[in-house]
């Protein structure tokens, strides 16, 4: 029999492990049933459930390439792609996973397969561990594990090396037979509470320290792992509100943590580069990680720009001001943007470059692209809500227990009604759906995530000059300029095909002269 990704129920399961989380003072026992994980649980299930659904399978899923025993289905973004028609049926899998979640997961897992994906092609680079790559890309098929990483070092001393932060950069304490111990703080730990690794390496100021120079992963529940979490939105709104209320926050709240590794043993064949700086510094630039992931990242954000185009025409409606002039135009700045970040992603896909043992990677220019325009693009659209919706975002009834109020329920059906026949039920969803997306703690903290988390807005833009300057295309492009530069002088044109008109020097001669 071949190999299968989990089902939902299994994926639930999976997580009853005993994994170290805290929040709010206490350890949770079970995060599966836990308010503030539970709903965020089956969405993600739903994932899972959604590759045996004979609905989804087909666009979701494909053959693993593995050789793993017997012919196994995983997500497509998992295996090695070798051709543009393999990253166009990859993106359109992370397109409908990005759906079933209304594009508000940013760390499903197909995220990390951004990275599990490049091991079949790229284990040589992983030498001495590469068969540790080769094991992991095979699993990681098979069951569609579900994978995060914390690869920042925290903001604290930043402007020391790594070295002079030992008590809170990860690094490696000794060396066993059985591995190294490891232990460290990594920012931010988006939504590994519900994963079941945690994938650790570096990013952002350089390693010279070789105890400092490891790219491994560890399991969720590792003794010594810890998770300590921010406040969870989910948690909130099952105590202050309903679904009605917080229709997002209570169940897409992937919780941002603080992972903290304490004297945590990781085994060997849990390591893909350990001791090597040089290797180190180079991961971020030859794991195709960074190719995959901003691929990643712009397919799902146009799924969100969908949602938001759509949720905002609606509130509009809702409003009557789906006529004014102004209103439509910057609607159509918002589906403007949403077709960027979609043209972006189609032009990664269908332009990939040659990489290891016959791989491609998406075309990393348009991934750079993305990372800027996703900094200026989600502020902006998020503006033009709050701009545009204004008022008709808090011109609301606390909450959905006020329309059950007999006193009150006849004034919420005058006064807060909707425009264009709609009741007052109807548009009070609308605008909490709307709120939840852009006005609550959830809402802010997506503009946080999608300005920051494919880096900070100094280093995409440094990364993209650096890559143009590295490929020699800004040199091209210098030249191209130096190209029209030498067709003229003092004198005027040095090339024989364009003209003076000496008469017409002469004549303004004349006229200066006067």
């Amino acid at each position: 029999m071949g190999s299968r990704p989990l089902t939902g129920d299994e994926y639930v399961e999976s997580l009853r492990d005993g994994r170290e989380i805290y929040l709010y003072g206490e350890r949770v026992k079970d995060v599966t049933e836990h308010p503030a994980f539970r709903n965020a649980t089956r969405m993600t299930a739903r994932l899972y459930d959604a590759l045996h659904d004979p609905e989804h399978r087909s666009v979701l899923t494909t053959a693993t390439d593995a050789g793993g025993e017997g012919e196994g289905f995983t997500h497509r973004f998992f295996t090695t792609p070798r051709s543009a028609e393999d990253l166009v049926a990859a993106q359109r899998a992370i397109a409908g996973w990005a759906r079933l979640s209304y594009g508000w997961m940013g760390r499903s897992p197909d995220y990390k397969a951004s990275f599990l994906g490049t091991l079949g092609a790229n284990a040589e680079f992983y030498e001495p561990f590469a068969d540790n790559a080769r094991r992991w890309y095979r699993e990681s098929q098979e069951k569609v594990l579900y994978w995060n990483h914390a690869i920042v070092h925290p903001p604290v001393d930043r402007h020391l090396p790594p070295d002079e932060v030992s008590d809170v950069f990860v690094h490696v304490e000794k060396e066993t037979d059985a591995g190294v111990v490891v232990s460290g703080a990594k920012v931010v730990a988006t939504g590994s509470v519900l994963t079941h690794y945690n994938f650790i390496a570096h990013y952002g100021l350089p390693v010279k320290d070789a105890r400092f120079a490891l790219v491994a992963t560890v399991p969720t529940d590792a003794p010594g792992m810890k998770l300590i979490c921010r406040p969870s939105y989910a948690a909130t709104a099952a105590v202050m509100g309903s679904p009605f209320d917080y229709p997002l926050s209570s169940r897409l709240d992937e919780n941002d943590t603080i992972l903290i590794l304490d004297k945590v043993l990781i085994p060997w064949e849990n390591i893909f580069i350990y001791g090597d700086v040089s290797k180190v510094q180079m991961f971020s630039g030859h794991s195709g990680f960074v190719e995959r992931f901003t691929f990643h990242g712009c397919t799902r954000l146009a799924v969100k720009l969908e949602f938001i185009a759509g949720l905002v025409a609606k509130a509009l409606e809702l409003t009557g001001t789906e006529d004014f002039r102004g209103v439509r135009s910057r609607l159509g700045e918002i589906l403007a943007w949403r077709d960027l970040f979609q043209g972006l992603s189609d032009a990664a896909a269908r332009n990939p470059v040659p990489w290891r043992n016959g791989a491609v990677l998406p075309n990393p220019r348009y991934g750079m692209a993305y990372r800027w325009f996703m900094q200026t693009g989600y502020p902006r659209v998020r503006e033009i809500v709050l701009q545009d919706v204004a008022s008709g975002l808090i011109y609301l009834n606390s909450g959905a227990a006020d329309f059950r109020n007999p006193e009150i329920r006849p004034y919420l059906d005058k006064y807060v009604r909707g425009s264009n026949g709609k009741d007052a039920a109807e548009r009070v969803k609308v605008m909490k759906l709307l709120w939840d997306a852009v006005g609550t703690e959830f809402g802010g903290r997506h503009e946080l995530y999608e300005r920051n988390y494919a880096g900070n807005h100094e280093n995409t833009r440094i990364e993209l000059l650096t890559a143009r300057e590295a490929s020699g295309e800004l040199d091209d492009y210098k030249a191209f300029v130096d190209q029209c530069l030498d067709e003229y002088d003092l004198d005027g044109w040095t090339v024989p095909d364009l003209s003076s008109f000496p008469g017409f020097e002469a004549r303004r001669s004349s006229i200066l002269n006067e």
